[in-house]
């Protein structure tokens, strides 16, 4: 048997193995209407977080359907290359720009530099001991981090004391040797080092510098659901049920 005769049975083979209505995961309705218009091509199921009109990447393709001469689906094929995005993997909506962010430069969907420009805008809780002192812990990878935090469900879960602060003030008072873990006890946190976020920000602060002001801009909101007063020097405490206590 000759080899071009091998390769029609296979497809052959493969197409009657995969009747219309056979093939799993089963296509949306949509596809089914899309193969009756365009047979014999693949059809692409993309991340439903990604956008544009542009070819979508690699890790953004699930995977797609084959249609046949008759414009059937016949055939699905994953994509062993597929990363899922924030949504897909059953995280939780983000609580604020930076978890936002985090989540989406965690998974390869938005880049590294919107955490930093989130940062930027945002008023963090710092966790401090009693003397006012930035708590040191550890990172996932043993790394010495302090944790700040930009939502009150995440501040929460700590149950330590904590001060409102800038991320400026965050590096300017970080210990030797240590980086910044922004939302530890979320879905997906992140270690920044110190050095480079000194940088990314010195960058951002310029690019914004050189912007006129948008019209009808807001201060960026305080950490969420947090009753503490503005530019407020004590330091509080954050209990195990949400609420917020004064630690004087």
């Amino acid at each position: 048997m000759s080899e071009s005769n091998e390769s029609n049975e296979a497809d052959e083979a493969t197409t009657q193995a995969a009747a219309p209505g056979a093939v799993t995961p089963e296509p949306p309705e949509d596809f089914v209407k899309a193969a009756k218009a365009a047979p014999n091509h693949w059809l692409y199921l993309t991340d439903p977080t990604w956008r544009g009109e542009a070819p979508p990447p690699e890790f953004a393709v699930v995977g797609q359907w084959r249609s046949d001469e008759n414009g059937e689906i016949v055939e699905w094929q994953a994509n062993e290359d597929y990363v899922p995005s924030p949504g897909a993997r059953g995280w939780p909506e983000p609580t604020d720009d930076v978890d936002r962010a985090v989540q989406l430069a965690t998974t390869g969907y938005g880049p590294a530099d919107d955490v930093t420009a989130a940062l930027s805008k945002a008023e963090l809780a710092m966790l401090v001991t009693a003397d006012g002192r930035p708590v040191s812990a550890s990172g996932n990878d043993g790394t010495a981090v302090v944790p700040v935090y930009t939502s009150a469900r995440y501040l929460h879960r700590t149950g330590l004391g904590f001060e409102r602060v800038r991320i400026n003030d965050v590096l300017d008072r970080i210990p030797e040797g240590h980086n910044v873990c922004v939302n530890s006890s979320a879905p997906v946190s992140m270690v920044l080092i110190k050095d480079k976020l000194v940088a990314a920000l010195a960058a951002v602060e310029s690019a914004q510098a050189e912007e006129p002001p948008a019209e009808g801009a807001e201060e960026a909101p305080a950490v969420d659901d947090v009753d503490v007063a503005p530019n407020s020097a004590r330091t509080d405490r954050a209990d195990r049920d949400g609420d917020v206590q004064d630690g004087s």
